[in-house]
């Protein structure tokens, strides 16, 4: 087995950190903004695009396990955020949808987090660096995608 150099290594450190601050950083402002977690955003922010969808669907899309959605979308239906529609007991045909205080929070909370991420991540980078940035994430994410199809 071939170790990583240690630049690789570095630059893998610098990484996971920046993950970790940066879903930190994000949390605390839509805590302190309006009271959401990162959680309830991502969910918020899939429904305020798509519309109401089947809740499997939802699941495939911000890429979470069924069991960690479902405990999700309970809370957040105990908020008033989200509102399950459908075919009673039959989770395949149900479906989720935002409930004006969900629209409400994510339109609340948008302004924050978009100047929080242009602040911390865009604001420092030049636009070559900015792309370069970009087809950095695509190629690893077009790898992951194909290790979990296959």
């Amino acid at each position: 087995m071939e170790w990583l150099s240690d630049e690789q290594q570095r630059i893998w450190r610098d990484y996971l950190a920046m993950v970790s601050k940066l879903h930190t950083a994000m949390h605390r402002q839509l805590q302190q903004d309006c009271e959401l977690s990162l959680s309830d955003y991502d969910v918020l922010v899939a429904l305020s695009e798509r519309g109401p969808m089947r809740i499997n669907e939802l699941g495939e899309l911000i890429g979470w396990e069924q069991s960690r959605l479902s405990h999700q979308l309970r809370r957040m239906r105990g908020r008033g955020l989200v509102e399950r529609e459908g075919d009673g007991d039959d989770r395949r045909g149900a479906t989720v949808a935002l409930t004006d205080a969900g629209l409400a929070a994510v339109q609340t909370a948008a302004p924050g987090h978009v100047d929080l991420v242009r602040t911390v991540v865009f604001d420092g980078l030049s636009k070559a660096e900015e792309r370069a940035f970009g087809a950095t994430i695509a190629a690893v994410l077009e790898r992951l995608n194909a290790r979990s199809a296959g």
